[in-house]
């Protein structure tokens, strides 16, 4: 199963308006500098940076940008303190791209490894095996791990909802995010990506264990990680999983979180450059599938300032 963010060769276009090249030059910028960066990649990025003068050009420019940004460490000077953030567009621009290449880079190696798989901005449903049914929300992969034991679920990154089949000789168990969910017959969610709240559940009960601990939840509750505690608190669990029909629904959430959630539901990302601003509260519903509607939404109705560089980079507050 694939979302609609495939990959582009390079020097073609893409669907999403950028320049294949700097994109390149942007994912080799960090891929080589990730700690498991093998002479594999060097010899594969020599080979593309020779190929064409613009290859060349491209990564200077990026990588000159990102270590302005004090994010990369120069190898020819490894001492002192990183550089504090340069503020230009040009910076913030380099950070979009290179931020996206990371997590296009986890993004991918995911999907390599899962069975089922939604893209950014894409929402998928399927049947299990066991005709348990599941709704991979945006940039989510699982891999099936059914034996004659477990129905098991590892949820590898992004969120997912759960419908599950009851069978009491095989439990039905997802892992993901450093939390384990059990359940007989019930639906519920799952969040794997540091989610404060990442499990709710919408009907029946469900055992979830995390940091060493231990919590039943039911229906209408949701679990909240912290402190090395589990707490389980009444929830709007429908609410939270509006986005299975392509909505999000927010009730007195702080502009910043609204902002951070629409981010996920969109490539590159939204930068919110009024902390002010990002503590006003939002309340209201929108189409998961449309968030620069969202965002002209919240720009018309708090009087929010956004600036679209590019279709990566959405600057939101006051101008620079």
């Amino acid at each position: 199963m694939a979302g609609s963010d495939g990959t582009e060769a390079d020097g073609a276009d893409t669907d999403d308006g950028e320049d294949p090249i700097e994109r390149a030059a942007a994912a080799w910028v960090a891929r080589l500098s990730s700690s498991d960066a093998t002479e594999a990649d060097r010899r594969a990025f020599e080979a593309w940076h020779a190929a064409d003068p613009a290859h060349a050009a491209a990564y200077a420019e990026m990588d000159a940008l990102w270590r302005q940004l004090g994010q990369l460490p120069d190898p020819r000077r490894r001492k002192g303190p990183p550089k504090g953030p340069a503020k230009t567009l040009a910076g913030l621009a380099a950070l979009a791209l290179i931020g996206g290449a990371l997590a296009g880079q986890g993004g991918l190696l995911d999907r390599l490894r899962a069975d089922l798989w939604s893209g950014v901005d894409s929402i998928e449903h399927a049947t299990l095996p066991d005709g348990s049914r599941v709704d991979l929300n945006t940039d989510t992969a699982i891999a099936v791990r059914f034996t004659a034991q477990e129905r098991g679920i590892e949820l590898l990154r992004g969120e997912a909802s759960f419908d599950v089949v009851p069978d009491p000789s095989r439990p039905f168990v997802v892992r993901g995010g450093g939390v384990s969910v059990r359940a007989l017959g019930t639906r519920f969610f799952l969040r794997a990506d540091g989610a404060d709240s990442p499990v709710g559940v919408v009907e029946g009960r469900v055992d979830v264990s995390a940091e060493g601990r231990h919590a039943v939840v039911s229906a209408g509750e949701a679990v909240r990680i912290g402190d090395d505690v589990l707490r389980v608190s009444a929830a709007d669990v429908e609410r939270d999983t509006a986005w299975r029909d392509g909505r999000l629904i927010f009730a007195g959430k702080p502009l910043a979180a609204v902002l951070a959630e629409l981010d996920r539901y969109r490539r590159g990302r939204i930068v919110l450059l009024d902390a002010r601003l990002g503590e006003r509260r939002v309340t209201g519903a929108f189409d998961a599938r449309n968030t620069d509607e969202a965002l002209d939404v919240i720009a018309a109705t708090m009087g929010a300032r956004i600036r679209r560089l590019s279709p990566l980079l959405v600057l939101v507050g006051s101008p620079l």
